[in-house]
C-alpha cells in the first residue's frame, strides 16, 4: 500500500526561500517539513528525521545539493528515499544532469508556493509505482 507523503526534508541556504517553501508545505500542504540551511545541517539532522522525501537547492556554499544527496544516499536509511532538487538554472542539459544523480524532479525558481506542495506529492507517488 502506498503511504502518502508526509515527511520532507528541505536543504536550502537562502533564508527568504526557506520561509516560503516551509509555509507552503506547511499550512498549503498539510507537510511536517525540517528545514536545513547548509548540507552538513542536513547530514546532521537526517538521522533524527524520517524523511519520506528530500528537497534540496542545488547552489548552495559548501557542499552543493547533488553533493548532499550523495551523502545522504550513504546512509542505509536515505539510500531510496526520493529526492527534488529546486533551481533557478532548469537548461534541458542541467536537468537532465541531475536526474542521472537520482533526482525524480529538478522544480524551477522561482515556484509557485500554491502548486509546491501537490507537486511534491504527485512526485513522490510515481515515485511508488
Amino acid at each position: 500500500m502506498n503511504q502518502p507523503l508526509q515527511r520532507v526534508l528541505y536543504v536550502e541556504d537562502e533564508p527568504d526561500i526557506q520561509a516560503v517553501a516551509k509555509l507552503a508545505l506547511e499550512t498549503v500542504g498539510g507537510l511536517e517539513v525540517r528545514v536545513s540551511s547548509n548540507g552538513d545541517e542536513a547530514l546532521q539532522v537526517a538521522p533524527t528525521f524520517a524523511a519520506d522525501l528530500l528537497l534540496l537547492d542545488v547552489m548552495m556554499p559548501g557542499m552543493d545539493g547533488p553533493t548532499t544527496l550523495a551523502r545522504l544516499r550513504e546512509m542505509p536509511a536515505f539510500s531510496k528515499t526520493p529526492a527534488v532538487f529546486m533551481t533557478a538554472k532548469v537548461q534541458p542539459s542541467e536537468v537532465a544532469h541531475l536526474k542521472s544523480l537520482g533526482a525524480l524532479e529538478v522544480i524551477a525558481k522561482p515556484f509557485d508556493p500554491m502548486t509546491l506542495a501537490d507537486t511534491l506529492k504527485k512526485l513522490f507517488a510515481s515515485a511508488q509505482q
